[in-house]
């Protein structure tokens, strides 16, 4: 098993950092290398394997775990983008005002899209692991 080196950054997440074949020390002289003072070392096998949401990984007892937490904030995030894309045509030709464009159909369609992203958002919220995070974003 290959081992890698585990620390917090300054965002709050873990990083991970793997030695190249070029390095010919420890994982420790590494980590001292890097100035890391409060590192693990584990098997990448502790490590998620699904990357979704890497920046809601934490470091704890030689695992890395998901924070739920910060995967539901992650998450928002993407559904607020998606939502952004889905409103973006309707958006324009309401604000355009358009003469011979149907304004009540774009604000029928941004109506349907935002009842789809609140009951996405309700989803998010009520999780209770990532698997149900990923349910409710439709990954």
């Amino acid at each position: 098993m290959a081992q890698v080196i585990v620390h917090t950054n300054d965002a709050g997440f873990a990083s991970i950092t793997r030695a190249t074949s070029e390095w010919k020390g420890t994982l420790d002289e590494l980590a001292t290398k890097m100035n890391l003072s409060n590192y693990e070392i584990v098997d990448d096998s502790k490590l998620p394997s699904d990357r979704t949401f890497r920046n809601s990984w934490v470091k704890g007892s030689g695992v890395v775990t998901e924070d739920i937490t910060k995967a539901k904030a992650l998450a928002h995030n993407t559904r607020r983008e998606k939502r952004t894309v889905e409103f973006k045509p309707h958006d324009e030709i309401i604000s355009l005002n358009i003469p011979g464009t149907d304004t009540s159909a774009a604000e029928t369609s941004r109506a349907a899209i935002r009842t789809k992203y609140a009951t996405m958002q309700t989803n998010i919220d009520n999780a209770t692991n990532i698997a149900g995070i990923k349910t409710a974003l439709g990954d």
